[in-house]
């Protein structure tokens, strides 16, 4: 048995294929074909004479999956559906808070997200808002799925009240005060994503698409780093309480930045809701080539740089030539944009978790994206050095291994795990959980 892992993203397919026990047995990328992604799909399958595979596949093709949150008060219920995004793989487009009324459903609209994530009240708590809400958009015209996850008391009047609307009931994503629980919210918005939303985003006419794929990437992704963490505790237990696990991937449109903490760790300061053990934040506003003139206007406005005519007009070619290839002379301005948005994205991930990972900062960092697969050791040593010289990510990353995603690894081994693999996922992992993967 061998395994196809895909990830089909909007700009390229990427492919890794492994044995059974999980070895790395070689990879593939191909861009990804419009009008139907099944060609690049293809493409890579033949490269890797990979035919006879079984098949795991994510994707974040036609713009991954954007949500919405609407909860009872933004401190509390609201909060809870946000931190359960961070857990869930996808992009909170909007949040609303407290009854909905016309100019609130109308900010809703406009955001067009793909899923709608209902909560409000604690189990057997208030009632009221989330049947107002339910009632509300039960009579607006915005149609896409809703996953329910508020007060289990008022389910079965929220479900009535949304009837011919999808919808999945799960359980309450804040039981109590307090208590967040995001695992049956991330499991509905994944089946939501499945069922209902990766069909319509007209990437392919062929159901074998639909079939193939299994979740969303960034979630095979966060499954991947939280595989991740385990790995790194069964290889060192020392090491394992000392510190988190860091992923900054850097991309074209975007930088995403997940973290796991694990289940062991223990707030320094009480908060309304608590974190979920694994997060995920992706900044649109900064990347490499679509995104490269937010990312140094960002950079200016962060402090992290000065006024740069020069590279605001090398971020300005990247955008207008996406497709561009970067040559050597441009390889030391490539390293330090990639240094910027690293910086930048896990400065803002730190803000929304409160400014730590975990009580001991992160024990290791990986990079990911093509511009770190392909740089050498100079480039790759100054954006470490850039890394551990900012003051805001120093104490985070003191006891920091950074190493590179080579590979492309850590989606897969989200599929894997994800598919009742633990062992195989954590054998593809085992070469960013070792020393001599370190960037040199």
């Amino acid at each position: 048995m061998r395994w196809l892992c895909l990830d089909i993203g909007s700009t390229w397919t990427k492919a890794a294929l492994l044995d059974e026990a999980g070895d790395y047995l070689g990879g593939a990328q191909h861009p990804t074909s419009r009008p139907d992604v099944l060609a690049g799909v293809q493409a890579v399958t033949e490269e890797l004479a990979a035919a006879d595979a079984e098949t795991l596949a994510c994707s974040s093709a036609g713009g991954g999956l954007r949500l919405a949150v609407v909860g009872q008060e933004r401190l509390i219920s609201a909060e809870a559906g946000h931190r359960v995004a961070l857990a869930a793989g996808a992009k909170v487009v909007h949040i609303a808070a407290g009854e909905l009324d016309g100019p609130a459903l109308t900010a809703l609209r406009a955001a067009e997200p793909d899923v709608l994530l209902l909560t409000g009240g604690t189990d057997d708590g208030d009632e009221k808002v989330l049947l107002h809400n339910a009632a509300r958009i039960a009579r607006n015209r915005l149609r896409v799925p809703i996953v329910l996850a508020g007060n289990i008391a008022a389910r079965e009047r929220a479900e009535e009240l949304l009837r011919g609307r999808t919808v999945f009931g799960c359980a309450n994503v804040l039981p109590d005060i307090g208590e967040l629980e995001p695992a049956p919210a991330r499991e509905a918005i994944r089946a939501v994503f499945l069922r209902h939303v990766i069909g319509g985003k007209g990437l392919s006419g062929n159901p074998r698409f639909r079939r193939m794929v299994r979740t969303v990437t960034p979630d095979a992704v966060l499954s991947g780093v939280a595989r991740l963490g385990s790995v790194l505790g069964q290889a060192n237990p020392d090491a394992a309480e000392q510190g988190a696990v860091l992923v900054v991937d850097v991309g074209g449109a975007t930088t995403d930045v997940y973290s796991a903490v694990g289940s062991a760790e223990v707030d320094a300061q009480p908060r309304s809701v608590r974190l979920p053990d694994d997060r995920r934040t992706v900044e649109g506003d900064i990347g490499m080539r679509f995104s490269a003139p937010g990312l140094v206007a960002e950079a200016v406005a962060e402090g992290l740089i000065e006024e740069d005519p020069a590279l605001h007009e090398a971020a300005a070619v990247r955008a207008s030539d996406v497709d561009g290839l970067v040559g050597e002379a441009e390889r030391a301005r490539e390293a330090r944009m990639a240094g910027l948005a690293t910086i930048l994205a896990v400065r803002r991930h730190l803000r929304l978790i409160d400014g730590r990972l975990g009580p001991h900062g992160a024990a290791v960092l990986v990079l990911s994206g093509g511009v770190f697969r392909h740089a050498g050791a100079a480039q790759l040593a100054e954006v470490e050095s850039m890394l551990r010289q900012d003051p805001v990510l120093r104490p985070q990353l003191r006891g920091a291994r950074v190493v590179v995603d080579r590979r492309y690894v850590l989606a897969p081994a989200g599929l894997l795990a994800d598919s009742g693999l633990p062992a195989a996922a954590d054998r593809l992992l085992g070469e960013l959980a070792t020393p001599r993967d370190r960037v040199p």
